[in-house]
């Protein structure tokens, strides 16, 4: 049975895939922070690991409780908007730090812990990380800070492909999705996206290592 962990799997988009991975028979290693969340995953068979991804001590444990697993895919997918600030409003220091914290720093420290387990199974990693952080693609400036760091995200990806060879890695845009990040004007639903982000991961091979795809499996350009 194949393995799956799922940094960030308590609601939306990350409980999505736990569900989705869960009906395609796959083994699933799902991190949240609070026990409900934790609960919730028990419930649909996957195993929970209590991990903040803000706490330098949980993120430097998450290896001891993986425990040598290998890994077939690990989607990192952990992350948060801040405010949605239309114009070029200067974030306050403590909005700056929390949304750089959980969607790059975080990263920078769990994917070199779970990249050799990935690396072990010859298997995918996979960032979700979005279409507002492309450079090439930008036509606006809404949530300035969140595509600051989801372009930083990017970056910590290029360099992960670049530093484990025996794995593909790969960045995800999950689609504009209904969930509190979201919000209910998004035209798909979590379904639909967790669906399509399994087929394309599954579609993935080396020579896909270090690029940036839709969930429907389309390119896309940094």
């Amino acid at each position: 049975m194949p393995t799956v962990l799922i940094i960030g799997a308590s609601r939306g988009i990350g409980f999505g895939l736990a569900q989705e991975y869960r009906a395609a028979g796959w083994r699933v290693i799902g991190t949240a922070r609070q026990a409900d969340d934790l609960d919730k995953l028990t419930a649909i068979g996957a195993k929970s690991l209590q991990l903040d991804v803000n706490d330098l001590n949980d993120c430097a444990g998450l290896g001891w409780l993986l425990d040598d697993e290998k890994i077939d895919v690990a989607i990192l997918n952990a992350g948060v908007i801040g405010t949605r600030t239309e114009k070029l409003d200067t974030p306050s220091a403590e909005e700056f730090n929390l949304v750089m914290q959980t969607n790059v720093l975080a990263a920078m420290r769990i994917l070199p812990i779970i990249a050799p387990m990935v690396q072990s199974a010859q298997g995918t990693l996979a960032v979700i990380s979005s279409e507002m952080g492309s450079l090439s693609l930008r036509s606006g400036t809404h949530a300035w800070l969140y595509r600051a760091s989801k372009a930083a995200l990017n970056s910590v990806l290029l360099d992960i492909a670049h530093t484990y060879s025996g794995m593909t890695s790969i960045a995800l845009h999950p689609g504009w999705v209904r969930t509190a990040m979201g919000t209910d004007q998004a035209p798909l639903s979590v379904e639909q996206s967790t669906a399509g982000i399994r087929a394309t991961i599954a579609a993935r091979t080396p020579r896909d290592n270090g690029k940036f795809f839709n969930y429907d499996g389309t390119p896309l350009s940094w």
